[in-house]
């Protein structure tokens, strides 16, 4: 089935998604969870150091600075990620309604984690703003087909959902926690959208889904394209346990492609359709055992500590 078709049949999918979605979102406000008491006008000359971050008395973790950098250049390069899914659903009904939707909570997102940042110093400003600056003029996102971009949202979305909260839950400062939470929350109610955006366009046209599947598990990565030094601030991340090769498998794969999507049973497939299927699933088996061997290194390396 070629994109057009998909779209319209879809069309009603669509709007009963976004429907469901206006009615559970909640209206929040940035600066409700902006702790601006704890800011203070810069000094001439001064360079950032981490005792400069106010923390409420917590410690933070490279690691830690490292997925707030991370987390909150994602939300920046919105722009290019509104190109892209535009591109993907179109400007009209239902469809062009929820891209513009979704880019304003995204840019709220990106409001609030920046308001924490600066108001604490919890990371360097001058460090943020130069990836910033870098990641955004590079304007770099991933530009998948129709078939693909139902894939890659729904797994993109919880990505960063689970991203938030784990680094919310590592920060320590109850505040940034919140902020992080709530952020989260949002994200959660997108990668529904998106998931069961894509469950429908499996069930319409499983075979080109099955391929589109197979190909995003097998490519995916951590949101982050663009982001300078991004391989170092992975590392950081999973060394951390926030985003890694266990995270990854048992709470994005294994609800969503294994449960939720029901990859090893869908039906009426044929011909690299089920090739793809049988890919899928081999690959899935891999990525347990990959996972279970990344969670006991790390373990190890932790205990020597």
């Amino acid at each position: 089935m070629n994109e057009s078709d998909l779209l319209n049949e879809l069309t009603p999918v669509a709007e009963s998604l976004l429907e469901r979605h206006l009615a559970t979102s909640k209206e929040w406000f940035p600066h409700e969870y902006v702790p601006y008491s704890r800011g203070r006008d810069h000094v001439d000359g001064h360079e950032w150091t981490p005792e400069d971050a106010d923390l409420a008395g917590f410690d933070i973790s490279p690691e830690v600075r490292s997925a707030l950098l991370v987390n909150l250049l994602t939300e920046d390069n919105l722009p290019y990620y509104f190109r892209s899914v535009e591109r993907m659903f179109g400007k009209d009904g239902a469809w062009g309604t929820w891209v513009r939707r979704w880019t304003a909570e995204e840019g709220r997102h990106s409001m609030a984690i920046y308001g924490y940042l600066m108001t604490t110093r919890a990371i360097d400003p001058v460090e943020l703003e130069r990836s910033r600056m870098a990641q955004v003029s590079g304007g770099q996102t991933p530009d998948p087909p129709l078939h693909e971009g139902f894939v890659y949202l729904a797994l993109q979305e919880l990505a960063t959902r689970i991203s938030h909260r784990n680094t919310g839950a590592l920060l320590g400062d109850p505040v940034g926690y919140e902020v992080m939470k709530r952020v989260g929350s949002d994200e959660n109610l997108h990668q529904l959208f998106y998931r069961d955006l894509a469950a429908a366009a499996i069930q319409t046209d499983p075979n080109m889904m099955m391929i589109a599947m197979e190909n995003q598990v097998r490519n995916f990565a951590m949101p982050g394209t663009g982001i300078p030094d991004f391989d170092r601030h992975a590392a950081l991340i999973a060394k951390a346990g926030i985003y890694d090769l266990q995270v990854h498998y048992e709470q994005i794969l294994v609800p969503v492609v294994i449960r939720q999507w029901d990859a090893s049973n869908i039906g009426g497939l044929s011909g690299e359709g089920a090739i793809a299927q049988e890919k899928l699933m081999k690959r899935l088996a891999t990525s347990e055992k990959v996972a279970r061997r990344f969670a006991e290194k790390r373990d190890a390396a932790l205990a020597s500590v």
